[in-house]
């Protein structure tokens, strides 16, 4: 009764190793709670239903997600409804996109203290933009943002950072004038790289001394990440801005509700080995692939499962849930352009997958001449039903 599969997927690499895994394993809970639900997903182990043709008698098996959020099947639809919404809050104006990363001596402090070292990142990224944009030397107004957090590279590696979407412009003080940044500048990243650093060594260093965080048994006391923090700038990027609707539709879909690899990365599964496709941005960008043991590839994947219950998407400035009534508001009346519609708030799930797909899922695939009908146990216990292939 299971479902045909045409392509590799994350869940058959993580079934296959199940058993070697587990034996031993130093998974966290939330980690084997993951592990389990990716594996599970869209399977008899999380139970179904069968939907039958009234017409042709067709009858199609549907198993239920386990709507994980690091599982790649289940991300796809909370995405395109997420991006729709937030893309309709977003001011009519160019974005820019920001990204604030750590040093890798940082990596092991934020693996060990992940969910308050994370929180810090995203407070200490906050400060740094809204900060920098109300010095009048730049911009000289309330800025506005919204911050994703990633904690992988292309291969997997441990690499905490965010993302930032900022609106190119600000409110003004007394919030009675949109201020427009310049068309191809937002803020100096120097002086955002800097402030950057300072804000976010302050902070950690607190909650070391706070002994809200635990550091690694190799180091000493924080003086001495400090000081390797210090020994490179660190560096904030700023993408050039872009505009149209369309274009920062698909821009937030690719950095919102992303998980640390896709099937559609995964080349090949054999003899314990995992292949995937990766970009190499040091190489302009240019598609390779990487082959690793499938255990050390299930690992650096189990790497950016997150803390229960942890936000990986926050807003800052006007962009802040408690603002959205108030300084929001003001931006659009301010700004005084048309804004884009959602195009998919309020609808079922149904409805929003056969209007990105313009696929009818409840008509029948084989006859096409019915819909499909949720067959109930009193229709099915007492005789047998033939699962149809495809």
């Amino acid at each position: 009764m299971e479902k045909k599969k045409n392509r590799l997927e994350l869940a058959d690499i993580f079934s296959s190793h199940a058993d070697d895994l587990l034996q031993g394993s130093t998974l966290c809970a939330e980690q084997l709670k993951a592990f389990n639900a990716i594996r599970q997903c869209r399977s008899a182990a999380l139970g179904g239903h069968i939907d039958q043709c009234a017409s042709c008698g067709h009858t199609r098996p549907s198993y239920n997600s386990c709507r994980n959020r690091h599982c790649p099947r289940c991300q796809s639809l909370k995405n395109v409804q997420w991006v729709d919404k937030l893309a309709a809050s977003l001011p009519p104006v160019k974005h820019f996109h920001v990204v604030y990363t750590i040093p890798s001596c940082l990596h092991r402090l934020f693996y060990l203290n992940q969910e308050k070292a994370y929180s810090l990142l995203f407070k200490a990224a906050g400060k740094t933009l809204m900060q920098c944009a109300a010095n009048p030397n730049f911009l000289g107004a309330q800025a506005g943002a919204v911050a994703i957090l990633h904690t992988w590279g292309q291969t997997l590696v441990y690499h905490p950072h965010i993302h930032m979407i900022v609106p190119a412009g600000g409110l003004s003080e007394d919030l009675s004038e949109w201020i427009p940044s310049g068309k191809k500048f937002f803020l100096p990243v120097k002086v955002l790289s800097a402030m950057f650093r300072g804000i976010l060594c302050r902070l950690l260093e607190q909650a070391v001394n706070n002994q809200e965080m635990k550091l690694p048994d190799e180091i000493e006391s924080f003086s001495v990440l400090k000081q390797k923090c210090y020994l490179k700038p660190w560096v904030v990027y700023c993408e050039k801005p872009f505009s149209g609707s369309q274009r920062l539709i698909k821009y937030l879909g690719n950095y919102t509700h992303r998980v640390a690899i896709s099937n559609h990365r995964l080349i090949s599964h054999q003899d314990g080995k995992v292949t995937f496709s990766f970009k190499d941005y040091k190489q302009a960008a240019e598609v390779k692939a990487i082959t690793l043991d499938a255990l050390e590839f299930i690992r650096r994947f189990m790497q950016h499962v997150l803390p229960n219950g942890f936000y990986k998407i926050r807003y800052f400035g006007f962009m802040a849930i408690c603002n959205i009534k108030t300084k929001l508001s003001e931006c659009f009346a301010l700004i005084g352009k048309t804004a884009f519609l959602s195009q998919l708030e309020g609808l079922p799930t149904i409805e929003v997958w056969r209007s990105l797909t313009g696929i009818d899922p409840l008509r029948c695939p084989k006859c096409g001449a019915s819909k499909m009908k949720r067959l109930l146990l009193s229709d099915i216990k007492n005789e047998p039903i033939i699962i149809n292939p495809g």
